[in-house]
């Protein structure tokens, strides 16, 4: 990477560049699309085995094998007095155990504001209540526990658990040994706590600024770069069969401005365009040997006409996914409490349609009563037919055996302690953050900041809702750091709309300091964020902007002399970012999406690549 010396102006921007999406398909012509293909599942030698326990089930069994549901509680049997009114209220059962019980799900997913992750001994005994309560059942099947731990802004697992850098920031490293060594150490984390499925890694490509869902969740807007990280992100989640790794969100979330928890994006990508675009990443991922691929809820005309969201779409998941790219693993939906699954049909129809599509998992319905019974009449009504269950059964069954679930299911107090957060594994996560923060201006080599020069440092900003990631506001733990580094700084939390009143403290407290870091979260235009700079910028001390989410704040801060990328304001990240601001590290990610001007988002401020340095200390 540049030195300071030579790399500190901002590029020229004076060439004329096509609009939006020529940018984007322009930049996968950099590169060259894989080739069509992939590694099915093939039989394995336990088909014989598992064929038979799936011929004595009994059909209320094949159902509930293929959901995988929600639950409130920290514990198995004894959870809190609200959980099991939660539990009451949208389920009709008290516990996990009567969830298992009654319905006999395949799969249970733990989410943080479930209350099922409170810390790793506690998770690891939530799993074992879990599985003895499904064990105890006949048949006894193992139960296959998952989560979203996408690390970044996406985590359900916090602190002690080892923490890494989002997918974005990953891209910004752009190291597949990086990426392996993730998967490798969480999937190690996360399988001492009984948590075996993985909706891990992102790959959809964000090739559209204005995405609401996806963005930093995602490596990048380069498909041959993504698609690298992404299969060596599954290489190291599967090794020795630690974790199923998922990748989402099929066939590709990556260009829309609608997020489809709340809303049906439509994707207006052609067939070649998805092609080159959308399809890399997955096509990577079925090669990698994933074990499940989750459906995205929007629409693609492209590839299917009907208007369908591609969860319900039979082209899309049995033609495309399964015929074309030859994948025969396990296939999830997104969670079916979402807008974009349930526009056009109704809570019973969307599991039925789903099974008829090529689904095998059914993830987190509304209410799991309607969606059961609503499989069981299909099957019963002849609409669905029982061999079509077990097809997808014995792709859930398979998976259980690959992770040696049905041998052992349990975890341990010791292996918690053993693997998770460990001094080694917190210790690689700041040495992958280390090269993913990214410096995109540093005019007049404003950056380091010298603690001779500028040892009072006042830290303001934007301090949303902290991911599971983050002890403390953004605002706190960037302070922290650089004091922990020998500054003076002290906090001022500015929110992500200050108004005039906090901008003029914030502004008064500015005059007493020597230098001033500012952490944005998505800027825009009209947002106070940015006025907030402006006037720190006219007290004359020096600004540094630190983006904490989007790197695209730049865009909207033309006069800042110095501005990080930190990709997400987890504290890893910012541990990251705070140790280049004092010049402890050298900043190295390089941009992994196209930063546009904001006056002309037909042109590129900031290329795919971007990115300064200077010597450390």
């Amino acid at each position: 990477m540049p030195d300071s010396s030579t790399g500190s102006r901002r590029p020229t921007d004076n060439t004329a560049s096509p609009s939006r999406r020529t940018v984007l398909a322009a930049t996968t012509g950099l590169t060259t699309a894989l080739a069509l293909g992939g590694t099915a599942h093939a039989a394995t030698p336990d088909d014989k085995r598992l064929r038979a326990l799936i011929a004595r089930m009994t059909l209320p069994e094949k159902v509930g094998q293929l959901f995988v549901m929600r639950v409130y509680g920290h514990s198995a049997t004894a959870p809190d007095q609200a959980d099991i009114d939660a539990n009451l209220k949208e389920i009709g059962v008290r516990t996990a155990a009567e969830l298992v019980a009654k319905y006999r799900v395949g799969g249970i997913i733990y989410f943080t504001w479930a209350h099922n992750t409170r810390d790793p001994h506690q998770i690891a005994d939530l799993s074992n209540g879990i599985q003895r309560a499904s064990l105890t059942q006949p048949r006894g099947l193992p139960v296959l526990i998952s989560t979203d731990q996408e690390h970044g802004i996406v985590c359900r697992v916090g602190e002690p658990a080892t923490l890494f850098p989002g997918a974005m920031a990953i891209g910004a490293g752009a190291s597949r040994a990086d990426a392996r060594t993730l998967g490798r150490i969480a999937g190690q984390e996360l399988k001492a706590l009984g948590i075996r499925q993985n909706y891990s890694p992102v790959a959809d490509v964000n090739v559209n600024p204005a995405n609401p869902v996806i963005g930093v969740r995602s490596f990048g807007a380069d498909p041959d770069a993504v698609a690298g990280l992404v299969a060596a992100e599954v290489a190291g989640y599967q090794r020795s069969q630690q974790v199923a790794a998922t990748a989402k969100h099929f066939p590709g979330h990556g260009d829309t401005a609608v997020d489809s928890h709340y809303g049906f994006p439509v994707i207006t990508h052609t067939r070649e365009q998805w092609e080159t675009l959308d399809a890399p990443p997955f096509r990577a991922a079925v090669r990698a040997g994933i074990d499940s691929i989750m459906t995205a809820h929007i629409m693609v005309p492209a590839l299917d006409d009907s208007g369908d969201p591609a969860t319900l779409s039979r082209p899309i998941l049995t033609g495309i996914l399964r015929e074309e790219l030859g994948y025969d693993g396990l296939v999830v939906t997104d969670s079916l409490g979402m807008e974009g699954v349930r526009t056009k049909y109704g809570d019973d129809r969307v599991p039925v349609l789903a099974l008829k599509a090529g689904v095998d998992q059914l993830l987190n319905p509304p209410s799991l009563d309607v969606a059961w019974n609503a499989v069981l009449k299909a099957v019963q009504d002849g609409e669905l037919t029982e061999a079509r269950l077990d097809e997808s059964i014995l792709r859930v069954l398979r998976l259980k055996a690959r992770l040696r679930l049905f041998e052992e299911p349990y975890v341990s107090q010791g292996g918690v302690d053993r693997n998770v957060g460990t001094r080694s594994h917190l210790a690689t996560a700041d040495r992958i953050a280390e090269r993913t923060t990214t410096l995109l201006v540093n005019d007049g080599r404003l950056l380091p900041l010298s603690r001779r020069s500028h040892p009072r440092v006042l830290v303001v900003g934007a301090d949303p809702a902290s991911p599971s990631g983050t002890t403390g506001p953004p605002t706190g733990v960037l302070a922290t750091a650089l004091t922990e580094l020998g500054f003076t700084a002290t906090a001022l939390s500015t929110g992500t709309s200050p108004s005039a009143a906090i901008i003029a403290r914030a502004v008064e407290a500015a005059r007493a300091a020597d230098a001033v870091v500012v952490g944005t979260y998505n800027v825009t235009a009209s947002s106070t964020q940015k006025t907030l700079v402006e006037q720190l910028l006219a007290t004359g001390r020096p600004v540094v902007a630190v983006a904490i989410r989007n790197p695209y704040d730049v865009a909207h801060l033309p006069a800042v002399r110095a501005c990080l990328a930190s990709y997400s304001w987890t504290d890893v990240e910012l541990r990251a970012a705070a140790r280049g601001i004092a010049g402890r590290v050298a900043p190295r990610g390089r941009l992994p999406v196209p930063v546009q001007r904001a006056d002309d988002p037909t042109r590129v401020l900031y290329p795919i690549g971007h990115g300064l340095s200077y010597r450390s200390s």
